[in-house]
């Protein structure tokens, strides 16, 4: 479990959910995809490589309409974050005059909501986990253990490949930082570095304020403005849910619903500076869950790491995306 996820009585906040027998599992319908490579693609929601189309598509006589769409979706599932500067704590807890490091970001896009069931199942589906190559070689050994409820290659808490169609448009959940990866490589994004995700979520924007905020929406906690432990919803709620809590560029959920996979290695110390480490490599996780009891753990300045291997039922990914270059 990673640290700051624990009770008071030191029991994980929320607990493992109870998993839905066969009986009770509603199974997503298969998409049907086009035959055609180009409009597959964009069926499949990986606009970001259709925008650095390979050498066969060049020829193909909807590129350039398909290249409009591609380039209309990212514009509507994409905000810019501006660049900035996020104070990073250098400890494991947050209180006050704990040392900080500041880390200067530079401007980017980051996903308006989390990646959910329905957009995983695609990558499922499309055999992603077959590709070898969006697994690094050490890792390999391993794609072995990322199996769901009935064996088959896909998130932990699914069944027969499939997610639960109820569930459709919620956080994909029970994936691992190396799985949150190879999607995001898949469709053509990545992961948000940790300073880059704090900067989204405290809006510390360069400039003559500096003004670091809390929260996305401000300083104090709206239990309106998410879905954490106290808000009582006691599950995943969809992406869009919470409105009210979004960034100022319109990113919803960067706090509590589920945590959020960052692309960094976890660097921290104890009260007697120690180095903190894991028996695994650690990656920093972000933002809060629907099960956090401590609401000072779903801040935006707030840092955990879970083991990189780790498969927990209220963590998922946000992909990120370079500007394009000039």
């Amino acid at each position: 479990m990673p640290f700051g996820f624990f009770t008071s009585k030191g029991k994980p906040a929320g607990g493992v959910p109870v998993i839905p027998t066969r009986d009770d599992f509603q199974p997503s319908e298969p998409v049907t995809l086009a035959r055609d490579q180009l409009a597959r693609t964009l069926q499949q929601g990986r606009f970001a490589h259709i925008l650095s189309p390979p050498a066969n598509w060049v020829d193909h006589p909807r590129l350039e309409e398909t290249l409009r769409a591609a380039a209309q979706a990212i514009d509507e599932r994409f905000a810019m974050v501006p660049e900035g500067v996020a104070a990073i704590p250098q400890t494991i807890f947050d209180q006050p005059g704990q040392p900080e490091e500041d880390a200067l970001t530079e401007p980017y896009l980051l996903a308006r909501f989390a990646v959910t069931n329905a957009e995983y199942q695609l990558f499922v589906d499309a055999g992603g986990y077959e590709e070898l190559a969006l697994f690094p070689e050490d890792v390999w050994p391993n794609l072995i253990n990322f199996k769901d409820q009935t064996g088959q290659n896909a998130p932990r808490f699914w069944r027969d490949g499939r997610h639960d169609r109820r569930f459709a448009h919620h956080p994909v959940v029970g994936i691992c930082y190396y799985e949150a990866s190879a999607y995001a490589q898949w469709a053509g994004y990545r992961l948000p570095t940790e300073a880059e995700w704090q900067m989204a979520a405290s809006w510390r924007a360069r400039g003559a304020a500096q003004a670091e905020r809390r929260y996305p929406w401000g300083d104090g906690l709206d239990l309106d403005c998410c879905n954490v432990w106290a808000s009582g919803h006691g599950r995943t709620l969809p992406v869009n849910a919470c409105p009210r809590g979004m960034a100022p560029n319109g990113v919803v959920q960067l706090i509590g619903n589920v945590w959020e996979w960052t692309i960094s290695d976890f660097e921290s110390r104890d009260r007697e500076d120690r180095r903190v480490v894991g028996d695994t490599l650690l990656k920093g996780v972000r933002g809060g869950a629907y099960d956090t009891y401590f609401p000072w753990q779903a801040t935006a300045n707030f840092r955990t790491a879970l083991g990189a291997l780790t498969r927990a039922h209220n963590v998922g990914v946000r992909c990120a995306l370079d500007l394009p270059a000039d």
